[in-house]
């Protein structure tokens, strides 16, 4: 009985914190198309985390993408040629790169990157008391702190995955065209992609893009934040927040593969 209590505990205690997030997300989605939430301090913030989370890692992203690009791309198009197959490139191209490959290597290195830079950084926060700071001054901690880094993870996630997307195919074309492993003509390559992309292909890159990042800014946030008050509580808290951010990323994916396959 003692192991059964324990185990509904946990997870009551998984399910309270997953409502905990949705509900910041619901909050962050919900007052940003409010104008007057938009001041300049808060746009300031979005920006700058649009900076730290979307264009700071773009090299990281770049090498990780043309790493893919010469071992993925270029053994489907070596292997679809061997099968006679050549026909099927296109598809198992943006069924294996985009729609699977970019979202969850982009979701880890926002995760271990930026997830853990935001838990941290909101943990001094809290501890230093910044954040009781902006509540005596009648400024909204929410506005100021976790909308902008909620959604400049989701922006930032989604524009990271296109780019990982673009570069590992070029670079996939350009390697397999040098060691005569694929086609050499780069408008039947592209048009061959572009004829396999799907509506659905389209759904399945935004939600496996954008949702993970929006868990993963909520959790962040609020583990920063819900540190108590000795510094020795930020590592817990970000070693927290990690740990559940790449949970909901891959049961994210998961789910979003298994409704699309359906």
């Amino acid at each position: 009985m003692r192991l059964i209590g324990k185990l509904g505990e946990m997870v009551w205690a998984q399910w309270d914190e997953l409502r905990h997030a949705a509900a910041v997300i619901g909050t962050a989605l919900h007052l940003c198309v409010r104008p007057r939430c938009w001041g300049r301090e808060v746009r300031r913030a979005f920006m700058q985390q649009v900076v730290a989370i979307g264009v700071e890692p773009v090299g990281l992203v770049c090498g990780v993408a043309v790493f893919v690009g010469i071992t993925a791309v270029v053994q489907l198009a070596f292997w679809v040629a061997e099968a006679g197959q050549s026909q099927m490139l296109g598809r198992l191209l943006v069924a294996v790169v985009a729609c699977e490959l970019a979202p969850a290597l982009i979701g880890i290195v926002v995760i271990v990157r930026s997830g853990s830079v935001m838990a941290t950084e909101l943990g001094i926060m809290k501890v230093s008391g910044h954040v009781h700071t902006l509540d005596t001054q009648e400024t909204s901690p929410f506005l100021h702190l976790v909308m902008p880094r909620v959604l400049a993870a989701a922006v930032s996630a989604f524009c990271l995955t296109i780019v990982f997307i673009l570069v590992a195919l070029a670079s996939g074309y350009l390697f397999g065209a040098m060691v005569g492993k694929g086609s050499r003509d780069l408008l039947l390559f592209a048009d061959t992609v572009s004829r396999a992309v799907r509506p659905k292909d389209v759904i399945v890159i935004l939600s496996k893009s954008i949702l993970p990042a929006l868990f993963t800014g909520a959790l962040c946030c609020i583990s920063g934040l819900g540190v108590g008050e000795s510094l020795t509580d930020v590592p817990q808290a970000m070693q927290h927040a990690l740990v559940r951010s790449v949970v909901g990323l891959f049961v994210i994916c998961t789910g979003v593969s298994f409704l699309t396959y359906l």
